[in-house]
């Protein structure tokens, strides 16, 4: 009977902390792995206020998080959505995608993402699984009516917090791919490697210090190219 008494206990127990679990993860930042409340209650503030023409989000990492921190005014538009994240990658950016992007019923979405996959942020990862991430988000966007713009991933030689990594050769890979996805998908593409490397495939260092994140001329750059891209009525971006 005590043993009983006991297991009853047990269950009990465990079905309660079940039932408590997800507002304990929901409450955890230290469990929120793709961020998701990083952009929250903005994004529930936006969705309240209903969508509006022309808006358009970009997703990615530190790059894109650093654009209106200073740089230029490519955010002072106020139909232009910054859904940058420090040092995430693709993986990270796919879970979040339709909290940030999809909810918020943009008419664009960019997609500038790939770089801490290759650096390993999140483990080791091929081209192949950043290429099924990026896939996959363009292929959540476009049934609800967003336009797809892919950027390529921007020059990187080395990464200062993984100098093991030799990143070159596998983004050459990735943008050659993601140029030929968005011709074959109808989408957007956006070059910003080319006008911002050097001859051994790094950021040239007028255009960033640390060899990864632009400065004010790099962004300078790349909001042209953002510019023409947006106003292009062509899929592709060759310049």
């Amino acid at each position: 009977m005590v043993f009983m008494l006991k297991s009853h206990r047990f269950v009990l127990a465990l079905v309660l902390g079940l039932i408590a679990a997800p507002t304990a993860w929901a409450g955890n930042d230290d469990t929120d792995w793709a961020n998701l409340h990083a952009f929250r209650q903005r994004d529930a503030d936006l969705v309240a206020h209903g969508p509006v023409p022309h808006r358009v989000v970009f997703m990615g990492d530190s790059i894109t998080e650093f654009w209106d921190q200073d740089h230029q005014n490519q955010f002072a538009e106020p139909t232009h959505i910054n859904r940058g994240i420090s040092g995430q990658t693709t993986q990270q950016m796919l879970l979040r995608f339709r909290q940030d992007v999809i909810a918020l019923q943009p008419e664009t979405v960019i997609i500038l993402a790939g770089t801490n996959d290759i650096a390993g942020n999140t483990g080791t990862t091929t081209n192949a699984m950043i290429e099924d991430n990026i896939a996959s988000m363009a292929e959540l966007a476009r049934p609800h009516g967003i336009r797809v713009i892919l950027a390529s991933v921007l020059p990187a030689d080395h990464y200062w917090w993984a100098p093991d990594i030799k990143p070159v050769a596998r983004i050459a890979d990735l943008n050659q791919w993601l140029k030929a996805f968005a011709v074959k998908q109808g989408a957007g593409y956006i070059n910003f490697f080319t006008p911002m490397a050097d001859q051994a495939g790094g950021l040239r260092p007028e255009y960033g210090a640390d060899g990864v994140h632009p400065n004010a001329a790099g962004y300078a750059v790349m909001n042209r190219l953002v510019k023409e891209a947006l106003s292009t009525p062509s899929s592709v971006s060759e310049r």
